[in-house]
C-alpha cells in the first residue's frame, strides 16, 4: 500500500488567473465533485497563476478559510504554468519563464508562503508539495550561462524552503516534472541533473521530481524503471500526476482502420496546447514529433508513411477512466503499472504519496467524449483513482 497517500484533482482544468476566479471555479466545480464522492472532504492540487500569487502572497489566510469551510483540502500546487493557461493558443508559452529568469524563483517561492499558510491546520508531518517545469523548452536555454543560471536559481530555492520550514514548521518540497521535448524530458536527463546541479542533502531534501505519468507513457519509458531509477539514485518523487496520454498501435491496424484512426486523431489536433507524440517506428527507432498537428500534416503530405511507423503515444491528457475510443487507445495501462508499482515498492520516505489527477485538457477534447458535466466527469476520475488503489 501507498504510505499515506493523498489524492486530488488539479485545478488547472479551469480557467481563471485572479484570486476571484479561481475562488468561483472552485465553488461552482470542486465542491460538486466532493459530494459526487463518498468522502466529505476532497483534495485539490490547486493552480495558481503569476496574479492570484501576487495577491495572496500579501495574506493567503482568508483563502485558507475559504478552502476550510468547503471541506477542500489543498495538498501540492501546480507551479508549472505561471500565467494564462487557458488563452486560445498556449502551445510553448506554458514553459515560460524559465529557471534562467528571475520570475520563475520569485514566483515559486510566492507559491511555498502559500502553501505554508493553507498546510497550517493540518497535521504537522503534512508535507507540501509544488510542480514545476523542467528548466524550460531547449531554444529559450542555448547558453552555458543560463543552464548556471538554472543551477543557481533552483539551489536558492532550496535555501528559501529550508527557511520556510525553520519559521513554519512545514516542509514544502518543489517537484521538477520532466516533459517531451524539454530540456529534461528522460530520466538520464533528470538524473544527470540531479547528480551535476543538486548533488547535496540539503538541497534534494526541497528539490524532488513529478512524476508525470502521460510524460514518461510518450517518451515510451517504463514507469517501474522509472520509479525505481529516481529511488536508486536518491531522488525523492515530490508528486505523481496522475495522467493518461492516447495511443495509436499502428502495427496492429488494417489499411482501412489506419485512414479512420488518423481522421480520428485529428480531432485531437488543437491549437491550444502543445501535443507532443512519442513515435515508435517499425524498425525499433524512437523519435518524438513536436507536435500531433504537424506530424498530422506530414502525415498527409506523404512525408511520414503510416506503414513505416509501429506505435505514436500522443500527450493529450485523456481521461484515466478511458482504456479505449474508437479506433484510439490510451496508455491507461500505464497508469496501473505506476500505482501497483507505487503500492508494492514502499518507497517512503521517497515518495510524498501525493497523487494528482490532472486531465486539464477537458475543454479541449472532442464534444463526443464530453457527454457529462466537467465535475460529474472528474468525479468518475477521483472514483477510478480511487478503485485501482484499494485493489492494491
Amino acid at each position: 500500500m501507498i504510505s499515506n497517500p493523498q489524492i486530488g484533482y488539479c485545478t488547472n482544468v479551469h480557467a481563471g488567473v485572479d484570486l476571484m476566479s479561481i475562488q468561483s471555479n472552485l465553488d461552482q466545480y470542486a465542491i460538486a465533485v466532493r459530494d459526487f464522492g463518498d468522502s466529505d472532504e476532497l483534495g485539490v492540487g490547486l493552480w495558481i497563476p503569476s496574479e492570484a500569487a501576487r495577491e495572496l502572497a500579501v495574506d493567503a489566510s482568508g483563502f485558507a478559510k475559504f478552502l476550510r469551510e468547503r471541506r477542500l483540502r489543498p495538498f501540492t500546487i501546480n507551479g508549472f504554468p505561471f500565467d494564462n493557461f487557458h488563452q486560445d493558443i498556449v502551445k510553448h508559452r506554458v514553459y515560460e519563464p524559465t529557471w534562467a529568469e528571475s520570475q520563475r524563483l520569485q514566483y515559486t517561492c510566492q507559491l511555498a508562503d502559500i502553501l505554508a499558510t493553507l498546510l497550517h491546520e493540518m497535521p504537522e508531518d503534512q508535507v507540501g508539495s509544488i510542480s514545476t517545469l523542467p528548466l524550460g523548452w531547449p531554444d529559450k536555454l542555448g547558453s552555458a550561462q543560463q543552464f548556471q543560471d538554472c543551477g543557481e536559481a533552483l539551489r536558492s530555492l532550496a535555501d528559501y524552503l529550508h527557511e520556510l520550514e525553520s519559521r513554519s514548521g512545514r516542509h514544502i518540497v518543489v517537484a521538477i516534472e520532466p516533459e517531451p521535448g524539454c530540456q529534461l524530458d528522460t530520466t538520464d536527463d533528470v538524473i544527470r541533473w540531479f547528480e551535476t546541479e543538486l548533488p547535496e542533502t540539503h538541497h534534494r531534501r526541497y528539490l524532488t521530481v513529478c512524476h508525470d505519468v502521460c510524460h514518461s507513457a510518450v517518451m515510451m519509458e517504463s514507469q517501474a524503471e522509472v520509479l525505481t531509477r529516481l529511488a536508486a539514485a536518491g531522488i525523492t518523487v515530490g508528486k505523481v500526476q496522475v495522467s493518461s496520454a492516447i495511443q495509436v498501435r499502428w502495427d496492429q491496424m488494417s489499411e482501412e482502420r489506419r485512414e479512420e484512426a488518423v481522421t480520428q486523431l485529428a480531432e485531437f489536433g488543437e491549437d491550444r496546447y502543445l501535443h507532443q507524440t512519442g513515435r515508435r517506428l517499425a524498425s525499433g527507432a524512437f523519435q518524438l514529433a513536436e507536435d500531433l498537428p504537424l506530424l498530422l500534416a506530414d502525415v498527409r503530405s506523404g512525408k511520414v508513411a503510416i506503414e513505416d511507423e509501429k506505435t505514436w503515444v500522443v500527450h493529450f491528457h485523456v481521461p484515466i477512466f478511458l482504456e479505449r475510443f474508437g479506433h484510439l487507445e490510451t496508455s491507461q495501462a500505464d497508469v496501473v503499472e505506476c500505482l501497483r508499482f507505487l503500492s508494492e515498492a514502499n518507497l517512503s520516505p521517497q515518495f510524498t504519496g501525493h497523487l494528482e489527477i490532472e486531465t486539464y485538457a477537458w475543454t479541449v477534447l472532442p464534444q463526443s467524449m464530453r457527454q457529462r458535466g466537467l465535475a460529474e466527469d472528474i468525479a468518475a476520475e477521483v472514483a477510478w483513482l480511487n478503485s485501482v488503489l484499494a485493489q492494491g
